[in-house]
């Protein structure tokens, strides 16, 4: 639809809302069939053959039933592989339901070694450590990955940033490493208002469209965007254990997209303002933050990202700091999840990376913000007043 020079702002309004105009609509509709009628017994199951197999809808079939395909879930595809320059993407239910398929997809090819760079997010930490999908983990740093590769290896997995620390990860090194092995990159903190994976050399990228995407808080969703031939593998297994994302939560996908390089950039100018306050803290011991102090080593932000994003983790002294002052916020909500409008704040090593073995576990004082579009200022004094609380409480204790 679009020539290679329109920007991504508008290819965010725009893409895959070419057929509108000649619908009479100026929304995309929602379809929420369950079933869909076949003309005839051959073409039924011919058209069920190939979506179970991972096909995409052709003119003249039956999508049969929402498991095997959904317009508006190909809509919301659609739209999302193009703006991370992709050839297709597929949308799934959650971000671990859409990871999952894709180590199912490696597994099942005969490759279920996977090469996997800590830190990652804590739900595909502990699945890989797990092993319940049948996959083997061995743990790279992103200067071992050539080391850990076997002939077995189906994937290389890398999170840049990295939740919760905001570690920065050279793609373009990772990918030389894995060598003919698919790297898969999570972009969910950086979106690609940020970052493009596959421009640096990944094959599948991977995104928790609850977090950024969807932008609202209101939705679960997760999607890959990948070549044809990922896509077509990773839909048989979306087809074949029924994963497929809900059309309302892919309207709702689809739409957040309009507005989410104005919010990625909003909240990040929010993000920079905070961390510099939070870096001049006498509470705070470490604030990690692409573009501030020593967080971006290998000079990433301007060449692999186009910015420093809105999420960051600050370093308090103890435990009983940190779930101090995640506790003590008001205006901040207390909550997992990130990347939507309002600004969330959670403790990682109690919460979402609680199943992570203790060696890769993050540090015990270790908070995680996702700032959102509230003034820098309302937010920097619902901190400030937390902290507070906490300077109080330690002095208190050691008087």
């Amino acid at each position: 639809m679009f020539d290679d020079d329109v920007s991504l702002d508008t290819r965010a309004v725009h893409s895959a809302r070419e057929d509108l105009a000649a619908l009479g609509v100026h929304v995309p509709p929602i379809d929420l069939s369950s079933t869909y009628p076949v003309t005839d017994v051959e073409t039924g199951g011919a058209s069920y053959e190939h979506l179970a197999t991972g096909g995409a809808l052709q003119s003249g079939q039956s999508a049969v039933y929402q498991r095997l395909w959904n317009p508006t879930v190909a809509r919301f595809e659609r739209a999302l592989a193009d703006l991370e320059g992709a050839q297709e993407g597929v949308a799934f239910a959650s971000g671990m339901a859409a990871l999952s398929a894709v180590l199912l997809a490696a597994v099942s090819a005969g490759t279920p070694h996977v090469v996997a760079v800590r830190p990652l997010y804590g739900g595909t930490d502990h699945v890989l450590a797990t092993g319940l999908l049948g996959t083997e983990v061995t743990w790279a740093t992103p200067a071992t990955v050539a080391e850990a590769v076997t002939p077995r290896t189906g994937l290389v997995v890398v999170e840049t940033p990295a939740n919760p620390t905001l570690d920065l990860v050279d793609i373009e090194g990772v990918v030389a490493q894995a060598g003919d092995v698919p790297v898969l990159v999570d972009n969910t903190f950086a979106t690609p208002v940020l970052q493009r994976p596959l421009a640096h050399g990944a094959r599948i990228v991977l995104h928790s469209a609850t977090k950024f995407l969807g932008g609202h808080g209101d939705l679960l969703a997760g999607v890959i965007a990948t070549d044809g031939e990922w896509a077509a593998r990773i839909r048989s297994v979306r087809a074949l254990t029924g994963g497929i994302l809900y059309p309302l939560a892919a309207y709702q996908a689809h739409r957040g997209l309009q507005t989410l390089p104005v919010r990625v950039r909003a909240q990040q100018d929010t993000a920079q303002v905070v961390a510099r306050w939070l870096a001049t803290h006498d509470q705070v011991r470490a604030v990690h933050y692409p573009g501030l102090g020593d967080s971006d080593p290998g000079g990433l932000v301007g060449t692999q990202m186009t910015g420093t994003g809105s999420v960051l983790a600050f370093e308090l002294d103890s435990y009983a700091a940190a779930a101090a002052v995640t506790q003590g916020c008001r205006l901040v909500t207390h909550a997992v999840s990130l990347g939507g409008v309002d600004t969330l704040i959670q403790h990682p090593a109690s919460l979402t990376h609680r199943p992570v073995a203790p060696e890769a576990r993050p540090g015990a004082g270790i908070v995680r913000l996702s700032v959102g579009l509230e003034d820098a200022g309302d937010l920097i004094a619902d901190l400030g007043q937390s902290l507070q609380q906490v300077s109080r409480r330690s002095a208190t204790l050691t008087a």
